[in-house]
């Protein structure tokens, strides 16, 4: 019945092939477009599968080092201050054969943006950890550096997903994912706009580096961005500290989803 149906239409591109002149070109343009379309798709897809990175990022003390042990070994660790980058395969746990590399990556300021230009091509997902706890004091710092991370080139082509992981959230102080999501729009925002009013140089380029981050005229939101970005709430140490579990199931979550 299939064969049937398809009969007419079959033979209607048969008598288009063997015609002369403009019916049989427009044909052959018609499958020179398919054949380019699945050409730029493969591409594509090559190119993100050859991304398996996912980024840890933040300041120093956000809780990068030990949400990265827990992630790993479910144990808890003492860390200290990162100077290099750590990796290791991330197994998603209802999947065995799902998979990304993890890094851990320097928060020290003399340190993050080198590191970031090591790794930022092959990132598929960036997890920037902020802690929830000293956000308040650190909230211009926190903007400024995820601001150098929105607004570079590699970043903004690839469009890698971006998670927000407001991590201590065992302590009583510990700022929500909401908030933190509100101070960051109006820190980004106040960020663009001085970024763009910075001078020029004598070769006339702008000192402050790329200033354009979501819609020109429209105060800054992170749906405005070419990736998805999250927020979650979560804590490395866990409201038991350290004899008890994690408490990341949402992180745990959005790996599983990236990967």
């Amino acid at each position: 019945a299939m064969a049937g149906g398809l009969e007419p239409h079959l033979e209607a591109l048969r008598r288009e092939l063997r015609a002369p002149g403009p019916a049989l070109l427009s044909v052959l343009l018609a499958l020179l477009a398919v054949a380019i379309t699945l050409l730029i798709w493969r591409f594509v897809q090559g190119r993100r599968s050859s991304r398996k990175a996912v980024l840890l990022l933040g300041l120093c003390d956000a809780g990068k080092t030990l949400l990265f042990a827990r992630l790993l070994t479910g144990k808890y660790r003492d860390t200290q201050t990162s100077i290099t980058d750590s990796s290791a395969v991330y197994r998603v746990s209802n999947d065995k054969s799902s998979n990304v590399t993890l890094i851990d990556l320097p928060g020290h300021e003399s340190l993050r943006l080198q590191f970031l230009e090591r790794f930022k091509a092959a990132a598929r997902a960036i997890v920037f950890v902020v802690d929830s706890v000293a956000f308040q004091r650190e909230v211009k710092d926190v903007a400024e550096f995820l601001y150098q991370v929105l607004v570079d080139s590699t970043v903004l082509k690839n469009a890698p997903a971006l998670l927000i992981a407001c991590n201590k959230q065992d302590v009583t102080m510990a700022k929500s994912a909401k908030l933190i999501q509100q101070q960051l729009e109006k820190e980004l925002n106040t960020l663009r706009v001085t970024r763009s009013a910075a001078p020029t140089s004598l070769d006339g380029s702008a000192t402050g580096g790329p200033a354009q981050l979501g819609k020109k005229g429209k105060d800054f939101d992170f749906s405005q961005l070419p990736m998805k970005v999250e927020f979650v709430e979560c804590s490395a140490r866990g409201s038991k500290g350290e004899e008890g579990d994690a408490d990341f199931e949402g992180l745990e979550k959005w790996l599983a989803k990236v990967a």
